[in-house]
C-alpha cells in the first residue's frame, strides 16, 4: 500500500505540474496583457440585432492563427520531415500575439468571460497538441526518418497532402467537421511494406482516431449550445444595387441614406467578398455596427503600424496584423503595400 501510494503521489504532482504548464500562458496574459481604456462610441447605422462586439474581431484572430500554424505544418512537411516545424514557435506565436490584441481589446468594448473561455480553452487544447506531436516527432518520429533515410516513403506524401486539404478546409470550416477516420483508412489503404510507412499509419492514424473522438465530442456540445451565425451584415457606398447584386455571396438587404445593406458569409468568403467590393470601386462604410477591423497581411518583413508580427514557417515571410478603420479600409485593399498580400480580414 505505501509503494501504491508513492505511484499515485508521484502521478498525482506530474498532472498537476503538467496542468501548471500548460495554464500559465493564460496566467501571463491575465496578468501581464491588461488594458485600459475605451474608444468613444460609434454611431452604428445597422439595428441592434445585426450588431457583433467590435473586440471579437481582434479575439478572431487566436482560433485562425491555430489554422495558420495548421498550414504552415503543411508547407513545412510538404518537403520536409514533422521534426523540421518548430512546435515551439508555433505555440509561443499563438500567446505572444494574443497578449496585445488583449490589451487592444479594452478599448472596443473589452472581452467577455465566454469569449475569453474559448479562447483560452483552444490555446490550451492548441499548446497540448502541439507538445505531444513535438514529443512524439522529435524523438521516435525523427529516429523513423533515420531508419528510412533520405528518400521519402509514400505515406511522407500522402500525409503532406492530407495536411495541406485539411488547412484548406479550416479556412472557412471548423474543424470538427473534418473526416479524420476517412484519412486514418486512406493511411492503412496507401501504406507499403516498408517501416516509415508503417510507422506513419501507426502514429498518424493514433492521431487521426483521437482527434475524430474529440472532434465528435465538441460537435456535439455545439449542438447544444447552437452554431455561430455564419452571415453578417454590412453597409457600403460607391456601387449601385445592381452591381452589388452580381457579386458572388452579396445579398443586397435595404438602401437606406448611408450605404447598401448587405448581407454576406463570414470567415474566408468574406475576406475575398470585401477584396473584391473595394477593387470595384466600393468603400465599406460599417460592418455589424462597428468602424475598427483587424486584418493581416504577409510581406517580406513586419508592416508599419502593425499590432503585432512574427515569422511565417515555411514561407520565409512575416505575418502583420493591422487595426484599420473602416472607412480606409477599401483604399489599404486597392493599395496594398508592395511586396505584401492580403492574408485575412478577421469579422467579429
Amino acid at each position: 500500500m505505501k509503494t501504491l501510494g508513492k505511484w499515485l503521489g508521484g502521478v498525482l504532482l506530474a498532472l498537476f505540474m503538467v496542468a501548471a504548464v500548460l495554464l500559465s500562458p493564460i496566467a501571463w496574459v491575465e496578468l501581464a496583457c491588461r488594458g485600459s481604456g475605451e474608444t468613444p462610441g460609434y454611431p452604428a447605422i445597422l439595428p441592434p440585432e445585426h450588431h457583433r462586439a467590435e473586440s471579437r474581431s481582434l479575439m478572431t484572430y487566436p482560433e485562425w492563427h491555430i489554422v495558420h500554424a495548421y498550414d504552415d505544418y503543411a508547407r513545412v512537411i510538404g518537403t520536409g520531415d514533422p521534426h523540421d516545424f518548430d512546435f515551439r514557435q508555433a505555440v509561443m506565436g499563438f500567446w505572444q500575439a494574443l497578449c496585445p490584441l488583449n490589451e487592444l481589446s479594452a478599448r472596443h468594448g473589452g472581452v467577455t468571460g465566454e469569449t475569453k473561455a474559448t479562447i483560452y480553452t483552444i490555446g490550451v487544447s492548441f499548446t497540448a497538441e502541439m507538445a505531444l506531436k513535438a514529443a512524439y516527432e522529435e524523438t521516435l518520429g525523427r529516429i523513423a526518418t533515420w531508419i528510412r533515410g533520405d528518400t521519402r516513403a509514400p505515406l511522407d506524401d500522402l500525409t503532406a497532402r492530407q495536411a495541406a486539404d485539411y488547412a484548406r478546409f479550416l479556412q472557412q470550416v471548423p474543424w470538427y467537421k473534418w473526416d479524420f477516420t476517412r484519412d486514418a483508412t486512406a493511411l492503412q489503404d496507401a501504406k507499403t511494406s516498408v517501416f516509415r510507412d508503417r510507422e506513419r499509419a501507426l502514429a498518424v492514424g493514433l492521431e487521426y482516431g483521437a482527434k475524430s473522438a474529440y472532434a465528435g465530442l465538441i460537435e456535439q456540445a455545439v449542438g447544444q449550445v447552437g452554431a455561430d451565425r455564419l452571415t453578417i451584415r454590412s453597409v457600403v457606398t460607391g456601387l449601385a444595387p445592381e452591381a452589388l447584386c452580381r457579386i458572388d455571396g452579396v445579398t443586397v438587404i435595404a438602401t437606406r441614406d448611408e450605404g447598401i445593406e448587405i448581407e454576406t458569409p463570414r470567415y474566408r468568403a468574406f475576406t475575398r467578398i470585401l477584396a473584391d467590393l473595394a477593387a470595384r470601386g466600393a468603400e465599406i462604410t460599417e460592418i455589424a455596427g462597428n468602424d475598427d477591423i483587424l486584418l493581416t497581411l504577409t510581406a517580406p518583413a513586419p508592416l508599419p503600424g502593425a499590432v503585432h508580427a512574427f515569422a511565417r514557417q515555411g514561407y520565409g515571410d512575416t505575418r502583420s496584423l493591422l487595426i484599420v478603420k473602416l472607412r480606409d479600409l477599401a483604399a489599404l485593399l486597392r493599395d496594398i503595400p508592395p511586396g505584401a498580400r492580403l492574408e485575412h480580414i478577421h469579422d467579429y
